[in-house]
């Protein structure tokens, strides 16, 4: 799914415009000014390289208005030099493209210093996202350390070149498992879905409650929850995050940001960011877990194309609620499990921001339903109660094809 400002009343003017993902520099709040440690603890023969490479993130720190100074653990991510990542990745060669979002593109790589394989984003100048996202990358991801964050390994600054460096992660996106699958693909089961739920569910209380300061990650959806071994989920792209409000503010002014979609009703209406946004863009990402179906898909009819909306009318009628669940999964889950993720879900994507949960309650929930191992052999297969217009097929034959209308940062094969 493509990736693009979301939007108000005033929507028109700069839809179209490459800059529609980039904020105002000039008005960041002094809550934004995230602390970095720009001290770092260097060889003698490397110091002097590497405090120029440095010195060009402190410049553009200071040129956006973002304070640097020293940060509370001593945290920093490690500078890679452009010629390291270019033999990593052999020059770039197209055998070691692995997918490409609004950062730019991303690459495979094997770094001979830290002996580590790696994935690579690599700045577009043109692309979507600028310099702001890539210095917030930095700050947020050298400050966090979670399981279910992915871990940034470091960054190159050189000139005009911005690159980050991640873990890398083998089996990619959520999205690619879970939208317009391969011709022989396995589709993810239930018990996967709702682990893969649970663990993104506390990478996000993590951002909320545990960093310091607590952070709206602003852009939660399927592409950005990449998987590692045995499906474990982890939070990536912090590009368009946002420090959140403090003491008694109850929100941040800023201009809207994020993906058509998944973006909160009152913050693209309002501009006013809360911890709740990010709770309602949980909650659509927890319908594509449950459905199968995309946050927008224009290929359905027009009052399926949105979820949300497809999805509200049936939260009423538990009578309904089979229709709602991917046809892939071939009846293979439990009933008691679907009625409690749904509620879930409902709760989350509830209009009125006051009437979403917390995240600590949502992850409370997930873990527990992601302790209910749901067991296909011993437990009966449902069946829907009537066929729905939007079923994706059920038959290894009629699988889903892959699209080339995907947006995506694609860590893995």
């Amino acid at each position: 799914m493509s990736c693009f400002r979301c939007v108000g009343k005033s929507r028109q003017k700069n839809q179209t415009d490459n800059s529609s993902r980039r904020e105002n520099y000039t008005n960041i709040t002094s809550a934004d000014k995230v602390k970095v440690d720009v001290n770092l603890n260097l060889s003698a023969n490397d110091k002097k390289e590497d405090e120029s490479k440095h010195d060009q993130l402190s410049l553009d720190v200071k040129n956006l208005n973002l304070k640097d100074g020293v940060s509370p653990d001593g945290k920093v991510a490690k500078t890679f030099t452009f010629q390291e990542l270019e033999a990593a990745t052999g020059n770039f060669r197209a055998d070691c493209f692995v997918g490409e979002g609004g950062f730019g593109k991303v690459y495979k790589g094997n770094i001979e210093r830290i002996n580590q394989v790696v994935a690579i984003k690599q700045l577009d100048p043109n692309g979507l996202q600028g310099i702001r996202e890539f210095v917030v990358e930095v700050l947020t991801l050298s400050l966090a350390d979670h399981p279910n964050l992915v871990k940034l390994l470091g960054f190159c600054a050189e000139g005009e070149q911005r690159l980050l460096v991640y873990e890398y992660m083998p089996l990619g996106s959520l999205e690619n498992h879970l939208h317009d699958l391969s011709l022989g693909k396995k589709p993810l089961d239930w018990n996967t879905r709702m682990r893969i739920a649970a663990g993104a569910a506390r990478g996000l209380e993590y951002l909320h409650d545990k960093m310091k300061p607590p952070v709206i990650y602003r852009d939660l959806k399927c592409s950005n929850i990449l998987l590692g071994e045995d499906y474990n989920p982890k939070l990536s792209d912090f590009g368009l995050a946002k420090v959140g409000p403090i003491g008694d503010k109850t929100h941040v002014s800023t201009r809207v940001m994020g993906t058509y979609g998944y973006c909160a009703p009152d913050y693209a209406m309002t501009g006013q960011l809360t911890f709740k946004s990010d709770i309602y863009s949980f909650g659509v990402v927890l319908l594509e877990l449950i459905t199968g179906r995309k946050a927008i898909d224009h290929r359905k009819p027009a009052k399926e194309q949105n979820l949300v909306a497809w999805a509200r009318p049936l939260f009423r009628d538990r009578r309904r609620f089979s229709e709602m669940v991917d046809p892939l999964l071939e009846g293979h889950y439990p009933v008691r499990g679907l009625y409690q993720a749904l509620a879930i879900a409902a709760m989350c994507v509830q209009e009125q921001p006051n009437m979403r949960p917390v995240v600590a309650d949502v992850v409370t929930a997930l873990n527990y339903l992601a302790s209910q191992k749901y067991d296909p052999q011993t437990q009966p297969i449902q069946r829907p109660r009537k066929s729905s217009s939007s079923t994706r097929g059920s038959s290894a034959g009629h699988r889903r094809v892959t699209s080339n209308d995907s947006e995506t940062d694609r860590f893995g094969d």
